[in-house]
């Protein structure tokens, strides 16, 4: 069974949607830790409640983001993890993590890439106008969303959608789709 750290900033619907599926076996790995540069972050209780370790930092304690990813990667390297699993991670990862696992760090991207990359990118197509938003799970790589695309899953908007109700929408395929995407991706 793979090791795998999930990294998340916020409230962790979907580090939660990777718990359950591996309660109910649709996700064949084991998640040793929750990675998190927000130690009061609802991830945080959510790993506690799970019993899984949790490493956590701010950012503004190290000399930059060499310096935190470097105590990261001695945290990832002593339980062994072999993927890293983006769940709602709000830093760009750097050179240091990139370079220790090529193509073995997974994100999840609410938007059907390459359009509207960045934090915003629920927001961005909405108020673009899109008719078909989706969701995009690609490896991660030096640019912002500009990594391998692994899978896409997508909806077309209803004419009474807003904002609040594509997030949902977008929530409900990021659940449903990721942790299987992860399990093929990683037991290939």
């Amino acid at each position: 069974m793979k090791k795998i750290a999930v990294f998340a900033s916020g409230f962790g619907s979907n580090f939660q949607a990777l718990i359950e599926a591996v309660k109910q076996q649709t996700l064949n790995a084991d998640i040793v830790l929750l990675v998190s540069d927000n130690p009061s972050s609802k991830a945080v209780e959510r790993a506690n409640a799970a019993g899984i370790d949790a490493f956590t930092f701010c950012a503004k304690d190290y000399a930059g983001k060499a310096a935190y990813e470097q105590a990261v990667l001695a945290e990832l390297q002593k339980r062994q993890v072999e993927y890293i699993v983006l769940a709602g991670y709000m830093r760009i990862i750097g050179k240091t993590l990139l370079e220790a696992f090529p193509m073995r760090i997974i994100n999840l991207h609410p938007a059907l890439l390459p359009s509207f990359p960045g934090a915003h990118g629920i927001a961005d197509a909405y108020h673009y106008g899109v008719k078909v938003f989706g969701i995009t799970i690609h490896f991660v790589d030096e640019g912002i969303d500009t990594g391998k695309i692994i899978n896409q899953f997508a909806f077309h908007a209803e004419e009474n959608d807003t904002l609040e109700t594509i997030e949902t929408k977008i929530h409900q395929l990021e659940h449903q789709h990721y942790p299987e995407t992860v399990d093929k991706t990683i037991n290939r």
